[in-house]
């Protein structure tokens, strides 16, 4: 990416932190094979700072919208500390194949890492993995898929999907987990962090990346109204 279009997907900028759109299909860091990533960007995203500014948390390479940046290492050690805590509001929009048993709910399934002797890996479900929990509400259906706005209160690889999949309705564009196969349905909508003390949280939303358009339309959703 060039500076103007880095620069250009900053929907929040402050002087602690930096809320980005990231695209999907770009990985946040490098990974042990290289390749492009979205940290070898950051230095277009000092606006006057000495440093660029890093990671307060993650998503995976195909999911898109909200990640927070923090512009030095205290405004790190401070959001990083918002994320440990959960005391940052996630709202994630997915579309899922079939949708969920109920119009609302929470799942609590423990996740676990599953290596294979060919050194792949997933996340399933297990009673002696970490503690997940999700909140999840359908916004809309169309015939074989519905809109849903997920809530994690945890912060684990792969949840959201892994929790879809567990209730029957895995998430478009996720083959790994029982989805059909195309670009993963799933989008960091918005982000709220109650960073300073006097103040409301800051809220941030993404816009919907293109490739969720049809089906989220599909679902109900009106892309005037974005």
């Amino acid at each position: 990416m060039t500076p103007d279009q880095i620069q250009a997907r900053v929907l929040h900028r402050d002087g602690l932190m930096l809320v980005i759109d990231k695209p999907a299909g770009l990985a946040v860091h490098a990974g042990p094979g290289g390749g492009d990533n979205l940290e070898r960007y950051f230095d277009h995203l000092r606006f006057g700072f000495p440093k660029p500014p890093g990671l307060a948390h993650r998503l995976d390479r195909d999911t898109s919208g909200c990640l927070v940046l923090g512009r030095h290492p205290k405004a790190l050690r401070r959001l990083g500390k918002l994320f440990q805590e959960g005391r940052v509001g996630k709202t994630y929009w997915a579309v899922c194949a079939g949708a969920p048993p109920a119009e609302q709910g929470r799942i609590e399934l423990p996740l676990k890492k599953q290596t294979n002797r060919t050194g792949g890996w997933r996340i399933v479900t297990a009673e002696d993995g970490q503690s997940a929990v999700t909140d999840y509400e359908v916004l809309g259906r169309a015939e074989g898929m519905s809109w849903v706005a997920f809530h994690p209160h945890t912060g684990r690889t792969h949840q959201i999907r892994v929790h879809a999949a567990s209730m029957g309705c895995p998430l478009l564009g996720d083959p790994q987990y029982g989805g059909p196969e195309g670009r993963l349905h799933l989008h960091s909508r918005a982000v709220e962090l109650p960073l300073y003390p006097k103040k409301p949280p800051v809220a941030v939303t993404a816009p919907v990346p293109a490739h969720m358009l049809t089906a989220l339309t599909a679902c109900g959703f009106d892309p005037d109204r974005d």
